[in-house]
């Protein structure tokens, strides 16, 4: 803890440079509850008609990742953090930092969409979700209300649902629906 402490304290002290705390300030309201993921995984569900359904799919799961945060904040209660010379630049949503939600959405987003955009009409777009998704991360230690712990820890969440829901999200439409049987297919009923 006392290094978590530590490294946050040093990341905190970037916050003094007002353009990097602008940057850090609007990236942190950006990623909150998700917003910036969702919006978007919603772009790409307008932009990529044939693909619309995987991309709304990637989006629920982005949405998801955020809610499974928010459960694990529940369960755990860790504290946000506390620094003696340096207040939070922004404001958050809850008392709990354990794990960030704007980590945990912003890997899974950063996978999930990253999935789609390498083989579709928006690749031009891949080599800007990783960073910002990065970006998205470290504002939350700069603006000073996350401990590199609760960041790793998010994002390290926010990957394993996205792998989980990989397939789900790429299968196609008929694969999700159980198949017709007996009287509903026209087949016999056994």
């Amino acid at each position: 803890m006392r290094y978590d402490h530590q490294l946050l304290a040093v990341l905190r002290r970037f916050g003094a440079d007002p353009a990097v705390a602008g940057t850090a300030k609007g990236l942190s309201l950006a990623g909150e509850h998700g917003a910036v993921w969702i919006a978007a995984g919603l772009a790409g569900a307008g932009a990529d008609r044939v693909r619309r359904r995987a991309w709304l799919r990637a989006t629920a799961l982005v949405a998801g990742s955020h809610l499974a945060s928010i459960a694990v904040k529940r369960v755990v209660r860790r504290p946000r953090p506390q620094l003696p010379s340096d207040e939070p630049l922004v404001r958050t949503a809850g008392r709990h930092g354990f794990p960030s939600s704007h980590a945990t959405s912003s890997v899974a987003a950063a996978i999930a969409f990253g999935t789609l955009l390498a083989r579709g009409p928006l690749a031009r777009a891949v080599p800007l979700v990783p960073p910002l998704a990065a970006a998205v991360c470290l504002s939350r230690l700069v603006v000073g209300v996350h401990y590199p712990t609760d960041v790793a820890c998010g994002a390290l969440l926010g990957g394993a649902v996205a792998r989980l829901g990989r397939a789900w999200t790429l299968a196609p439409t008929a694969e999700l629906l159980p198949p017709l049987t007996g009287h509903l297919a026209g087949g016999r009923h056994e």
